[in-house]
């Protein structure tokens, strides 16, 4: 009776650059985008198509430019002061700032809606008398 011994074959050379750009990757994110933004500087500086592929990866994933909404917890967070009335006060008042600026947001967003819906319903009305005409 033979036992089937198994074999390890090594990783491809596409599979181990695949592996260490993600570490990479993982890396540069766990530092945020400063550390994105100085990785491309160097690339150009070392070799500049390695500098326009990575900005190109950066604009293209939205590493760059982000997005509206954060998932996370905020870049910023004081430390303690030690006073503890302070430090709740200062919470409280930075979640209501954190609250209205929401909001206004989604009143600028719920704002340009309307007006593009003004301003698509206008346009209906003059081709609409075009067409009439």
């Amino acid at each position: 009776m033979t036992t089937a011994i198994p074999v390890l074959r090594p990783a491809s050379t596409g599979q181990r650059i695949g592996e260490l750009l993600t570490r990479g990757r993982d890396w540069l994110d766990r530092r945020g985008r400063p550390a994105w933004i100085v990785a491309t500087v160097l690339a150009f500086i070392a070799a500049w198509p390695v500098g326009l592929a990575l900005l190109g990866y950066m604009i293209w994933s939205k590493r760059m430019f982000g997005t509206a909404k954060r998932t996370i917890a905020p870049l910023y967070s004081a430390p303690s002061t030690g006073n503890s009335a302070f430090d709740a006060y200062r919470a409280e008042t930075l979640k209501r700032l954190e609250d209205e600026h929401r909001d206004f947001v989604e009143f600028l967003a719920r704002l340009r809606e309307a007006k593009d819906k003004a301003e698509f319903d206008q346009f209906m009305e003059k081709r609409d008398a075009k067409t009439d005409a």
